[in-house]
């Protein structure tokens, strides 16, 4: 199998390198320089039009998205136990904690960092403190789950749920809140960063903050 990522440092190809790592598949990698903007180069938008990381070609086929990634790596590795039977009760809680990430997580981010881009810079200080306030409500409420239902997203078994969250709360390391300073949260990074792959993925991509 021919394995190809995409992807720059300490950006959402995190947990697709990660994961990776973790299922031991043989890959080559691509770090793209966002300083001298390869990811808008010609070569790279007829991959991905998007301009966006990562992009994981396997055997050809071009995939996109972060989330929808890590999803199919666990389902073409069963094995690893990264995703549940689908069909079953826990499958139910693996989609609605996915696109908790997707859906919730992310765009909120999205306007924390890239602020001018809903509306315009004269409104930066405003989007930023809504995205702050979405930002905090979201791990309250992951915070809550995992303290009654952890110590995963799923309960005792690890998901690739686990893998995205662990990358999302490494983003809010410059937050005036790190997630990390709910209990919860912090005892469930501690657990993925723990993982040997997790020590490996940083080691490969030049990482060296949030240890």
């Amino acid at each position: 199998m021919s394995v190809v990522l995409y992807g720059s440092q300490s950006t959402a190809s995190l947990v697709v390198h990660w994961l990776l790592i973790e299922l031991g598949i043989e890959h080559k990698l691509h770090q793209l320089d966002f300083d001298q903007h390869e990811q808008k180069s010609a070569e790279y938008l007829a991959l991905n039009p998007a301009g966006r990381v990562p992009t994981l070609i396997i055997d050809g086929q071009v995939l996109t998205e972060s989330a929808a990634i890590a999803m199919h790596l666990a389902d073409l590795h069963p094995q690893a136990g990264f995703a549940p039977a689908p069909g079953s009760h826990e499958r139910g809680d693996y989609y609605r904690w996915i696109c908790f990430c997707v859906y919730t997580l992310m765009p909120a981010y999205r306007a924390w960092f890239y602020p001018d881009e809903p509306a315009g810079e004269a409104n930066v200080a405003e989007v930023k403190e809504r995205a702050r306030v979405q930002l905090e409500t979201a791990w309250q409420q992951m915070a809550d789950h995992l303290a009654a239902a952890g110590p995963y997203a799923l309960g005792k078994n690890i998901s690739v749920v686990d893998f995205l969250l662990t990358m999302l709360m490494r983003w809010s390391r410059n937050m005036p809140r790190p997630s990390d300073r709910w209990p919860a949260l912090a005892a469930h990074a501690a657990l993925m960063k723990a993982r040997p792959a997790f020590a490996e993925v940083y080691r490969r991509e030049g990482i060296t903050d949030w240890t």
